[in-house]
């Protein structure tokens, strides 16, 4: 009987256990979400040297290029935000993403590719694009002075990419609403959307993305009455061409740090997205915290980058694929 009731506590344990981290129950595995069957482990066996491949490559191109690491964030941003993360944005072929108006700005795919070559030479078939863009996307955080976090891998790579499907991204002109829903239905919440709009600490927009806010704001003929006059005039001067490109932080634009936030806070925020954070009282108050706790924002930032690595992820044995080339699904 001592047995019964020691063995019914262990049994509770696990349960707890299972529901606070995703662990599987024995007869639930077909349950669980597929995020559940991610693990930091997952390549420890078949590819131990993936990590270290990602990272090294990761620093090569960003020391000949720092621009290149805010590009792999948003790259990574804009392959989880359609059909979540299974690499659908590096298919290049007629009427992919990748090819969309909307992607045009979108960079860093010939890093990805010097990644997986190198990786399936040395690990044939065994890491997905998936895995190595999310990777690159936490390595190039770091490179940028943000923080650390573990990355878990299993993620299969998705065989369909449409274009049109791309302008579902956000674009820079939504009201937080819109922002709000769009992240929701991807299973992220306010937090996330207030804490991954944090990593427009650094990079740049084209001109093209906030346009309107310097001259015709809202079809007023008049600019943003929430941007602050003197950024106002700068932009107008920086912006000759809407393919210009402008820092979206303008204090720190290659430092990794909250002065994103106090930007809003002092009415300097680029893109109206960025602004509206601050002027919406739902989004407002998170705005004030980070500006104010560095270190909140940076371990939220990590906590927010992994749930957004596990977007509609794939990965079950009968769903996608483990390509051999980023750009082609593999064949048959």
């Amino acid at each position: 009987m001592k047995f019964h009731h020691i063995s019914l506590f262990l049994l509770s344990i696990a349960l707890v256990l299972s529901n606070s981290y995703g662990l599987p129950v024995p007869g639930k595995v077909l349950n669980v979400p597929p995020e559940a069957l991610l693990s930091t482990g997952h390549y420890h066996t078949t590819c131990p040297a993936a990590e270290g491949i990602v990272s090294q490559k990761v620093a090569a191109w960003v020391k000949k290029d720092p621009t290149l690491a805010p590009s792999i964030i948003r790259l990574h941003f804009h392959d989880c935000a359609i059909r979540g993360c299974d690499a659908s944005i590096l298919l290049n072929h007629k009427g992919s993403e990748r090819n969309a108006y909307e992607s045009r700005t979108l960079r860093g795919f010939q890093m990805i590719d010097d990644i997986k070559a190198e990786i399936e030479r040395r690990c044939p078939r065994t890491v997905s694009c998936a895995d190595i863009l999310t990777a690159a996307a936490r390595d190039a955080t770091i490179l940028a002075g943000g923080p650390f976090w573990e990355v878990p891998f299993g993620r299969k790579d998705g065989k369909i990419s449409l274009a049109k499907e791309a302008s579902l991204v956000p674009q820079g002109h939504e009201n937080i609403t819109a922002l709000l829903q769009f992240f929701q239905k991807r299973g992220l919440d306010m937090l996330d959307l207030v804490t991954l709009s944090g990593s427009h600490t650094i990079g740049r927009s084209t001109c093209s993305s906030f346009a309107d806010r310097l001259y015709n704001f809202s079809g007023t003929g008049k600019p943003d009455p929430s941007l602050n006059v003197y950024y106002l005039k700068l932009l107008r001067k920086r912006c000759q061409g809407v393919l210009d490109l402008v820092h979206l932080d303008v204090i720190t634009p290659r430092k990794f740090d909250t002065t994103y936030y106090t930007n809003l806070v002092r009415k300097v925020g680029l893109l109206s997205t960025d602004q509206s954070l601050f002027s919406d009282a739902r989004t407002a108050p998170f705005v004030e915290a980070f500006a104010t706790q560095p270190f909140l924002f940076t371990s939220q930032f990590a906590v927010s980058m992994v749930k957004l690595g596990n977007v509609q992820v794939m990965t079950r044995p009968n769903e996608g694929e483990i390509r051999v080339n980023c750009n082609f699904i593999n064949r048959v």
